[in-house]
């Protein structure tokens, strides 16, 4: 980790985590909140509820009439969906814009790593909510990589043609990954030490004792979005990329592309999402 802190050391790299998505993240313990105190939650923020109010008006969520309110938006969503599309909101606008790097297809990358993690920690009894979250974030370590080196991070991206190989190529020229970063920042949020540690061992999942369940699905999720962004088969990227934690894992490759392919277009909210 002593790499990754080198990205921290001018205070003002440190992004603010945006207090709406803090309380988020501290609902997800309480068995018992509300779809109505998710949605006053999401209220505290004008421009955070008027961005759910569009999604949720989106033709990927088809609403039957016109959603006007934020309990509208709750009831049509669900609460899994508002929460999820909240945070997405939420943290794609706690980081700058950085110059060379598409901030678009970055946050495209992002929810569709925080979406296949979804579907793999149901697969393995997993918190889905923890593991959608933990996704989202997966890559955020980069964007204070880039701020720092962007030659470099370009670099990266540039060669990264293959799904799963950024880990290796940022740990050949950082000494780190994108990951570790992340880690650092989590961190630093005071995130749940369980996640910290996940973001951590993600990028070498299969070298790492004990075994984290989580950071296994983090790794496999960033592959699987790699391979959508290439518009390459996911099961044959994953046994490229990973063939032994897939056999690890035991994983049913058919059953979870089917899974994928039920899901249709994950990312097709993101321009809404960064507007």
């Amino acid at each position: 980790m002593a790499a990754a802190e080198k990205f921290f050391e001018k205070n003002n790299a440190l992004p603010t985590m945006p207090e709406v998505a803090s309380r988020l993240i501290r609902s997800f313990d309480d068995e018992n909140i509300s779809l109505g105190a998710v949605a006053d939650l999401i209220g505290k923020d004008a421009a955070l509820a008027a961005k759910v109010l569009r999604l949720a008006n989106s033709a990927r969520y088809s609403p039957s009439h016109q959603i006007s309110s934020l309990n509208d938006a709750a009831a049509a969503l669900g609460m899994e969906t508002l929460r999820n599309l909240s945070l997405a909101a939420c943290l794609s606008s706690a980081f700058p814009v950085i110059p060379g790097l598409d901030r678009t297809l970055f946050w495209r990358h992002s929810i569709a790593t925080a979406a296949y993690s979804r579907i793999l920690s149901r697969m393995l009894q997993l918190d889905a909510d923890t593991a959608y979250l933990s996704g989202l974030m997966l890559r955020t370590g980069q964007l204070l990589m880039a701020l720092r080196d962007p030659e470099l991070v370009a670099d990266v991206e540039a060669h990264a043609a293959e799904p799963g190989s950024r880990f290796s190529l940022e740990m050949h020229r950082f000494g780190c990954t994108h990951a570790d970063v992340t880690a650092c920042l989590a961190a630093h949020w005071h995130f749940p030490a369980p996640m910290v540690e996940a973001f951590k061992d993600a990028d070498t999942p299969m070298e790492i004792r004990p075994f984290s369940l989580m950071a296994a699905v983090l790794h496999l999720a960033e592959v699987l979005a790699d391979a959508a962004e290439h518009h390459d088969n996911p099961s044959q990227s994953l046994l490229v990329a990973v063939p032994e934690l897939v056999e690890h894992l035991h994983l049913d490759l058919a059953f979870l592309e089917a899974k994928i392919t039920a899901a249709g277009d994950v990312t097709s909210d993101v321009e809404q999402l960064l507007s």
